[in-house]
């Protein structure tokens, strides 16, 4: 059946190579060519690979609104108070679970690992895992509710992710309250439209984006046990951003009070060409346009008191309601938008020997998960705060990076220690005059850092000193 497949699609070269195997090498071929839907694939090597889509710039497009942070004057303010209540509501009544994206592997840090054991935390070296794992059991503990954790690895990195939580015995949130499943993959295609192979009994396969997650939860059960689990909603984040509010009661309250199907943290943009995607309405619809394609004009475009009209820009924190996943994903596809990258692929010829292109030679296909927002018929857009929120930890040193990381966490927690009455020292820059690391487990929001650390057995650190807070 297979192999009518193969042919019927034009891929006599798979078709060989697989005709050539036996044993396990035919058996791995075969389960990976059975998780294609070649229907659909023949429609996207028509629409993405043979043809290059261009990205059209709406002509109404605008930038979207966006809910302000702090509250803008005292209605607004009353309104959030109302949904803070209701976030915390969802919270103790277990309405929501945390979805980390962690299918990356640590390379661009110099490290040997899937990304999410990579240690960050500037005392104590704790991993992003357990740094996320001890914020979920303080929250759970706050609430009074054990929250679930879904975990998205890779085919490269689930082994040894799964084999971290067991031997770290899960961080002390119990087994049955962490749930791992897998990101889908998609082929490499040439530019001829043909499947490209990377061994003689393996497809090139790559991770087929972050909005896959959505399409992996349907197919992995994961959306059922969701439902099983009475959770309505999803809090959506990336592993690599520690300080990524994922419990955050006015977000998830806001989401819930407007009956949003996805809702969006912002960051305000530092200056027009920051890489991030940018928040913009067009047809009444939310939609992100990709940093890369944001013409000039409109990235430069200022209101009149010279702030950016397109201000609003993407740190991937989303709120999403399950229902909305699962109307996403009812059929076994991924209903959204693809996105083609130009890639160097390595690859099999005739001879089984292996060819490293020099130039790209193939294309990828990648989903992303902000294609679900003009997707949705209710939206919203919250601002954040980029000290607070948002420190991604993708290099090893410069902008972005473990170093940054650890600065911010550092800053983010002696402002923690500032508003329970400990003060900090600080350099002349304003820069904290020490380095201090507070457990999650302890504190997990500045509510709590105000009610917990104002206790008396907790000392302001003093000048060039280190001290952990727990």
């Amino acid at each position: 059946m297979i192999m009518e497949t193969l042919r019927k699609y034009g891929q006599d070269f798979v078709a060989s190579k697989l005709e050539s195997l036996s044993g396990e090498a035919r058996a791995k071929l075969e389960k990976q060519l059975s998780e294609i839907d070649f229907a659909e694939l023949s429609e996207l090597i028509r629409d993405y690979v043979l043809q290059k889509p261009v990205t059209e710039i709406p002509a109404d497009l605008a930038p979207a609104p966006f809910f302000p942070f702090p509250a803008k004057d005292e209605a607004q303010e009353a309104y959030y108070e109302k949904a803070r209540k209701e976030g915390e509501h969802l919270l103790a009544e277990g309405k929501v679970a945390f979805l980390v994206v962690a299918g990356g592997q640590g390379t661009r840090l110099g490290f040997d690992g899937p990304k999410g054991t990579y240690p960050i935390t500037p005392i104590k070296h704790k991993t992003l895992f357990q740094y996320f794992a001890e914020t979920i059991s303080r929250v759970s503990k706050k609430y009074g509710r054990n929250l679930h954790w879904f975990i998205m690895t890779s085919e490269l990195n689930d082994k040894r992710t799964r084999e971290f939580f067991c031997e770290n015995a899960y961080f002390g949130l119990g087994e049955e309250n962490v749930t791992f499943f897998t990101q889908g993959t998609m082929p490499a295609i040439s530019y001829e439209g043909k499947l490209l192979m990377n061994a003689p009994d393996s497809l090139a396969l790559s991770p087929n984006g972050h909005g896959g997650t959505l399409l992996a939860l349907k197919k992995s059960g994961a959306l059922d046990e969701m439902k099983r689990r009475g959770v309505d909603y999803i809090s959506y984040f990336q592993v690599d951003n520690p300080l990524a509010p994922m419990a955050d009661p006015l977000f998830l309250g806001l989401h819930s009070l407007e009956k949003s199907e996805i809702s969006s943290r912002m960051l305000p943009k530092t200056n027009p060409y920051e890489k991030l995607g940018n928040f913009c309405v067009s047809g009444g619809r939310l939609q992100i346009i990709e940093y890369s394609d944001m013409p000039a004009e409109l990235a430069e475009r200022r209101n009149p008191d010279g702030t950016l009209a397109f201000l609003s820009g993407s740190p991937a924190i989303h709120v999403i309601s399950r229902t909305f996943v699962e109307e996403l994903t009812k059929d076994g596809r991924l209903n959204m938008p693809w996105h083609r990258a130009d890639k160097k692929v390595p690859y099999i010829n005739e001879n089984n020997e292996l060819v490293k292109p020099e130039q790209p030679n193939a294309v990828k296909l990648e989903s992303f998960i902000f294609d679900a927002l003009p997707l949705a018929k209710h939206t919203l857009v919250l601002e954040g705060s980029r000290k607070d929120h948002f420190a991604p930890t993708k290099n090893a040193t410069g902008v972005d990076s473990a170093e940054s990381c650890r600065r911010m966490l550092c800053e983010r927690d002696a402002e923690r220690l500032d508003l329970a009455g400990k003060k900090v020292p600080r350099k002349a820059d304003g820069t904290p005059d020490c380095l201090v690391e507070i457990s999650p487990t302890a504190v997990c929001d500045n509510d709590d850092a105000v009610k917990i650390l104002s206790d008396a057995k907790y000392k302001a650190p003093e000048p060039g000193s280190e001290v952990y807070y727990e």
